[in-house]
């Protein structure tokens, strides 16, 4: 699981808060978050490896939405990785854990692999975060056609630059001056929260916005394109609707238990000794939110690739070939180039006055195309609806 209290265990004067929901069965915690990041890994891939009976299309170039889905995958895959690489030398090496609790010690490989692990867990999961708003972004910029794969490289700059300053800028605050003297003040642990938090509070304001505004701009491009609003309009827009809805409730599931569990944590920091019976119930409830967030966080990943995809299956196509990969999705005007190709025996002013209006249906489609992307359903209704497909 990814929560800054992972960082701060790293610290061998660490908070009585921080050393209970350590403390509390690590064994079971370690097996439970090995389990959920095992299982989500491996259905994240099959997921996203092509599968056997789909018919392989031509796609003459990925879209900057496609690329950032396969983005969040990836960085969920290797956050995903860490804690099972964490969790694993945390059951099997009971002793060289242990030796981050010495306060003087001389072995320095045990508070290097602490930082280390925990860095690397959220550092991928920021980027995640990052990643996500970018895609909100995006989705946006695309209808509003101010986007394309050139704004990819900004993504970039901007995801992994900020993901990188933060998380340096909160695990130099929390270790400053060493090792040794963390923690000892709210004041070094106060601010590496708030740059681990900041990511992922951003998109629980700002992509719901987001994407309202998206969803709105895509009801009135597919009101324009034809100048009438039919029921394959109508529920085109409303699975793009419900893919954004689908994105923000695994995001909601996955992390609203480590927003409860930190609120729950400095409460008990704040008191005089968290051991007191009036806090028993408040104890309670941050132990069973953090076994929860073990089983949550990794589980991301997979849950993410439903929201984007759907469920793919389970025949998987091992076989070498070109073939569009899953996250990509297929413009209407390549499909109907490929199988419905324009009559050219038009009068030259008819076929130059409709020509333009082929080219903005055509832009429209692209957009709202790489807003279903892997949605074969959208794909085929927007296809036989745009006036390529009608034969204009």
């Amino acid at each position: 699981m990814a929560s800054p209290r992972l960082e701060t265990y790293c610290c061998p004067n660490r908070d009585a808060a921080t050393q209970l929901v350590m403390n509390f069965q690590p064994e079971v915690f370690c097996g439970v978050c090995i389990g959920s990041a095992s299982i989500s890994l491996l259905l994240t891939i099959l997921q996203l490896l092509p599968k056997k009976g789909q018919s392989p299309r031509k796609m003459p170039k990925a879209s900057s939405s496609s690329t950032i889905l396969l983005l969040i995958s990836i960085c969920d895959i290797l956050g995903g990785l860490g804690m099972i690489f964490r969790s694993s030398v945390w059951l099997g090496f009971p002793g060289f854990i242990a030796n981050i609790s010495v306060v003087n010690g001389t072995d320095v490989w045990p508070s290097t692999f602490c930082v280390g692990s925990a860095m690397w867990i959220q550092l991928l999961y920021s980027a995640g975060f990052w990643w996500l708003f970018c895609y909100a972004v995006d989705s946006y910029l695309v209808v509003r056609r101010s986007a394309g794969l050139s704004t990819i490289v900004l993504y970039h700059m901007m995801t992994w630059g900020l993901a990188v300053m933060l998380c340096v800028e909160g695990i130099a605050l929390l270790y400053y001056p060493s090792l040794s003297s963390c923690e000892n003040g709210l004041e070094h642990a106060i601010p590496h929260y708030i740059t681990t938090y900041v990511p992922l509070l951003l998109v629980l304001v700002a992509n719901p916005i987001l994407f309202r505004r998206t969803v709105s701009a895509v009801a009135s491009l597919l009101k324009g394109r034809q100048g009438i609003y039919t029921e394959n309009e109508r529920r085109l827009g409303t699975e793009i609707q419900m893919r954004f809805f689908k994105i923000m409730l695994v995001f909601v599931i996955c992390w609203s238990s480590n927003i409860i569990n930190e609120t729950l944590l400095f409460y008990l920091e704040m008191q005089p000794d968290i051991n007191e019976m009036p806090l028993k119930n408040i104890r309670s409830a941050a132990l069973i939110t953090w076994i929860i967030m073990g089983v949550l966080n990794p589980m991301q990943g997979f849950l993410f690739t439903l929201a984007f995809y759907g469920w793919t299956g389970w025949r998987v196509d091992l076989k070498w070939r070109k073939r569009e990969i899953p996250w990509e999705s297929m413009s209407s005007s390549t499909v109907g180039e490929n199988a419905y190709p324009s009559p050219v025996n038009y009068q030259s002013n008819i076929h130059d006055s409709k020509k333009i209006s082929t080219t903005d249906s055509q832009q429209t489609d692209e957009a709202i195309s790489m807003l279903s992307e892997g949605n074969t359903s959208s794909d085929e209704r927007l296809t036989r609806s745009s006036p390529i497909y009608q034969g204009w």
